[in-house]
């Protein structure tokens, strides 16, 4: 029964045309293209209401009206980036339709009923937005309020069931369960076993992380933008607070980012060893060079911005020659994590080397090096966000000093295990070195969470050093934002070439070939080319939503600090 149903499968696809084609630039760079600016425009609509009921949360619990207002501003832009997104999933489904409709309809066969799950929740998700925004005044007191704020979560929780059904799709294509073989019949593939594969879960937590850090640039972007063209004192003074607020919540999931990415590799190279090896070791492990440097410009860019921004706190000058040495382990951790492995030069290079890894360089290439440079790199990002906390207070509890002793011995502490299991990688076999990556997590971890909590404690009633000056920024810290955010949409692309090129030749990995003209994986210089045309088309097409935000409703902005005595709670940072 089960053969006839394959065959009878198998002669309705051989019957069916395989792939179409797209005129000028060909079938695989429109899907390319379609499904890549697709995704971006789904996480700005996923990490902008993430942000959003953070800072609504804020307003409503901490009784500060600016963080209301900021959150009501980017809901605004949302109404036109969710038809953005709507418009390239169709035209996105469209391509798939008919320029692979074998593929797409094997896909089909097997997930046909969360794709209408998928389509219905889309509505929904987009009448919860509606409502969200346009309720935003009228229900702005009380219970009401309340209501309105869960509203923002409903948003969030629909966006998020959108996500995880999609990365479904995509996960099961590069891990589709092992019993699973070609000539398995989809529609008799169980809906959850295709859904719950290997890698669809680290997918989820690292594109939920990612969804964040993506929403706090792009807020840190459009802030930087109103700030450049903000005309009065007062309207610099918010927009410098809203650039704050977005890098203060994007670098703080990038920390944690790497942390998904490690999972997820970790769960590909379970699944199957040769795709590990593909992307890390093989033709793609120049892509980890590349991509090594542009989390080492968010970290530099970041910190700069951190370090810029003490310029507007009073009593901050005492922390100023800290910055110098912050600087220097960032280096040294951004070079030791760009150093690749395995060098590549010319017959004559290699002869002088004695082999293609440098005699010196070659130890900084391996795991144990980058995973320790990315932990003290953290480590390093976290200190100068604790910095810049206590810049303009000090605190007043008795038992200030042991506490700041704590918290130093605390950083020790983590940056010695880190630098522990970093040198003895060197001695273990590479089974047991993938382990010791947990242990300098976890260790950077705790030392992230204890400090934080000792530093809330001593926060408490702590005496002002002055009001926080607002707006007197210069123009190049508004430049480090955007630089931000074209660097993580560089990199979102840059990943999602390494995740679906790893697929090789195969639709779905050991399942369904690829026999179209396209089927290898692109060099790594057209990739480069492809993926920047993406984000140029979306920072574009972001930049035109941006515009409209401007142009539909003048920005009911507040002055931070309006309404406080200098150096009052309302100037003390977010963090606090």
């Amino acid at each position: 029964m089960a053969d006839g149903a394959v065959m009878l499968l198998q002669a309705a696809a051989d019957s069916t045309r395989a792939y179409g084609e797209f005129p000028v630039i060909g079938a695989r760079a429109f899907v390319w293209i379609t499904a890549e600016v697709h995704l971006m425009f789904a996480a700005f609509v996923l990490g902008v209401p993430m942000f959003a009921v953070v800072t609504e949360a804020i307003g409503i619990f901490g009784g500060d009206e600016r963080y209301d207002r900021l959150s009501k501003e980017f809901t605004r832009l949302l109404l036109v980036a969710y038809s953005a997104t709507a418009i390239w999933g169709a035209t996105l489904v469209f391509g798939l339709s008919t320029l692979y409709p074998r593929f797409w309809a094997y896909l089909t066969a097997i997930f046909a009923p969360s794709m209408w799950v998928y389509a219905g929740l889309f509505f929904v998700e987009s009448f919860t937005l509606y409502l969200y925004y346009y309720g935003w005044d009228r229900w702005k007191k009380g219970r009401a309020k309340l209501g309105h704020w869960t509203l923002g979560i409903l948003l969030n929780v629909w966006g998020t069931v959108v996500m995880f059904i999609a990365n479904s799709w995509l996960t099961y294509m590069m891990s589709p369960p092992r019993d699973i073989t070609p000539t398995t019949d989809p529609t008799t593939i169980k809906l959850w076993h295709a859904i719950a594969n290997a890698t669809w879960m680290p997918i989820n937590v690292h594109r939920v992380v990612a969804n964040v850090v993506f929403g706090g640039a792009i807020v840190g972007a459009y802030a930087s933008y109103r700030f450049l063209a903000a005309r009065t004192d007062e309207e610099r003074a918010h927009y410098d607070w809203m650039g704050y607020v977005g890098n203060f919540i994007a670098m703080s999931a990038l920390i944690v980012l790497p942390f998904a990415g490690y999972w997820l590799g970790r769960e590909i190279y379970q699944y199957d060893q040769s795709m590990g090896i593909t992307m890390m070791g093989g033709f793609m492990s120049w892509l980890w060079v590349i991509q090594a440097f542009l989390i080492a410009v968010l970290f530099l860019t970041g910190n700069y911005y951190l370090w810029i921004g003490m310029g507007r706190i009073p009593g901050a000058e005492r922390f100023r020659p800290y910055t110098k040495w912050l600087l220097i382990i960032l280096v040294l951790g951004a070079i030791v994590w760009g150093t690749p492995h395995t060098m590549i030069a010319d017959s004559k290079e290699l002869a002088a080397m004695g082999g293609s890894h440098h005699p010196l360089l070659g130890a900084l290439g391996v795991m144990s090096a980058k995973n320790t440079a990315v932990n003290l790199m953290i480590l390093t990002t976290f200190l100068s966000f604790l910095l810049y906390r206590r810049a303009n207070t000090r605190p007043v509890v008795p038992w200030a000093g042991t506490g700041t002793m704590i918290q130093g011995a605390m950083f020790a502490i983590a940056a010695g295990i880190v630098l522990f299991y970093g040198i003895r990688g060197y001695f273990v076999e590479a089974i047991v070195r993938i382990g010791f990556s947990v242990y300098q997590v976890l260790a950077v971890l705790a030392c992230i969470v204890c400090v934080t909590v000792i530093d809330i404690l001593m926060a408490r009633g702590a005496q002002s050093l002055g009001a926080i000056r607002w707006g007197k920024m210069p123009a190049r810290s508004q430049y480090a934002l955007f630089i931000l955010a074209v660097t993580f949409t560089w990199l979102m692309g840059l990943m999602g070439f390494a995740r679906s090129g790893i697929r090789q030749y195969w639709h779905v990995w050991q399942v369904m070939q690829d026999t179209s003209k396209y089927a290898a994986t692109p060099a790594l210089g057209y990739a480069s080319k492809m993926i920047s045309l993406c984000v140029l088309i979306f920072l574009c097409l972001v930049a035109f939503v941006f515009w409209l935000g401007g142009l539909a409703e003048k920005s009911t902005f507040v002055a931070p600090g309006a309404g406080d005595e200098g150096g009052g709670r309302g100037d003390r940072h977010v963090g606090h």
